[in-house]
């Protein structure tokens, strides 16, 4: 797959400058809608034809306002007479004629006025979509028939069309995991919505059937020493496993919290033990292999260890029961990984393994899509222009990737880099590489002290 390479991206101040006046950028709002400065943005918010605007806070940095946001929008956008459900939205407003930078966890929404790297480094406004099922943002109904890829950016769309009226500069979106998957989909539907992307870590899992790259990544990520370090703690955990399983459940009994989606305690167990290998080297690095139980390790060490990597509370009903949607979109469009089970299998009890239909109830119906996630990477191969892909090197997450094509795009990786990484974190050339295009695509002039400029 095609790096993107510093000459590719690494232009002089002077010609980004006349490629931002020359480059034509997505059509802008229409003259006379009403921009905040004219009038008090609170009143401009609630001006907006199906906005509500929830509240103010006060916990904004200095320069931002802080706005929490509900938009109607319609459960089906090819059917209007689906309904419609309130989507949850956050804005941090700092001037209308700065850029505006869309974002998505491609979970809940994160109310506290956290701003996301491209927010920061162009010094813009933010907006924050909730993605559709999660949070307070949800149809009516127990069904996820209308949580689709393309759905979940018709509603990016509209959240655009809508903002662009205060907001008529440029517009940059980005995301980070399953926000930047969903922030790709965005753009694949609505090309020229954006002026450019930024994406971090997003797994690409072209065809669901075949996991070969994941399982050839776990087997070669780190050390030897490392991953037989890791594979060893898996079989200690299952070797212990009903003294394991009595923890967890009095861990359970004690928060009042059950094991109803997923089956019971010791499958719960089971799969967290198995997630372990993709867990470590998703959010770990080389140097925590240290910090992996050895042979000598207690019971309650290792434990802990594998609380702390797979997150034991996820499996059980309170937080499994948040994350439906995210398994639904998993075993029907999204796909998933593997991992590697052969140094387990005696002593394995479940079928299924990590497959998402151990996390939604059985009487939700999941039928897969083959035929997204091959459409999704056809047209980041042939068209994703502008679309700057940010990956760590020994993250799992990335063993397949988006490699977009088009002009003016390409990847950047982080050396050792795990799941949580930044454009901050790249070598100083990539790093004032990824900057530059960042503020050529708004039509700003990129100074910096990298570049000596």
């Amino acid at each position: 797959m095609r790096e993107w390479t510093r000459r590719r991206l690494l232009t002089s101040a002077a010609s980004a400058a006349c490629l931002a006046a020359t480059t034509a950028l997505p059509a802008r709002a229409a003259a006379g809608a009403a921009r905040p400065g004219t009038r008090d943005l609170a009143d401009a918010l609630r001006a907006l034809p199906g906005l509500r605007l929830i509240e103010e806070r006060q916990d904004a940095e200095p320069g931002y306002r802080h706005f929490v946001l509900g938009l109607r929008q319609p459960v089906d956008h090819t059917n209007p007479a689906a309904g419609t459900f309130e989507q949850r939205l956050t804005l941090l407003h700092t001037a209308a004629d700065r850029p505006m930078v869309l974002t998505t966890t491609g979970y809940h929404a994160v109310l506290s006025p956290w701003r996301s790297e491209p927010t920061i480094l162009l010094g813009a406004n933010q907006l924050q979509v909730e993605h559709r099922y999660f949070g307070t943002s949800r149809p009516a109904g127990t069904g996820y028939a209308h949580l689709t890829i393309r759905q979940a950016a018709d509603d990016h769309h509209r959240v655009v069309r809508l903002f662009r009226r205060l907001y008529p500069g440029a517009w940059v979106s980005t995301g980070s995991s399953k926000g930047g998957m969903a922030t790709v989909y965005h753009r694949r539907f609505h090309p020229r919505d954006m002026d450019g992307t930024v994406v971090y870590s997003a797994p690409n899992n072209v065809d669901d059937r075949d996991d070969s790259a994941c399982l050839r990544f776990l087997e070669t990520v780190g050390t030897p020493a490392g991953r037989e370090a890791v594979k060893s703690a898996q079989r200690r955990l299952l070797l212990d496993r009903a003294g394991m399983v009595a923890r967890y459940e009095a861990w359970a009994a004690a928060d009042d919290d059950t094991f109803r989606i997923i089956g019971s305690a010791d499958q719960a167990f089971e799969i967290a033990v198995l997630r372990v290998l993709f867990m470590f080297w998703q959010r770990g690095s080389a140097a925590d292999v240290a910090t992996i139980p050895g042979p000598e390790a207690t019971a309650d060490e290792l434990y802990t260890w594998l609380d702390h990597t797979a997150g034991l509370p996820l499996y059980a009903d309170t937080a499994a029961r948040r994350y439906i949607p995210y398994w639904y979109q998993i075993g029907t469009q999204l796909g998933y990984g593997d991992v590697p089970t052969d140094h387990l299998a005696d002593l394995m009890r479940h079928s299924g393994g990590i497959e998402a239909r151990n996390f939604v109830p059985r009487d939700i119906p999941m039928a897969f899509d083959s035929a997204a996630m091959p459409d999704i990477d056809r047209w980041v191969r042939r068209h994703g222009s502008r679309l700057l892909v940010v990956n760590g090197s020994q993250d799992p997450s990335v063993a397949e990737y988006f490699s977009p094509g088009g002009h003016d795009s390409g990847v950047l990786q982080v050396p050792g880099g795990n799941h949580n990484i930044e454009i901050a974190n790249l070598s100083p050339a990539d790093r004032a590489s990824a900057e530059e295009a960042l503020f050529r695509w708004v039509g700003q002039e990129y100074f910096t002290q990298t570049l000596g400029t």
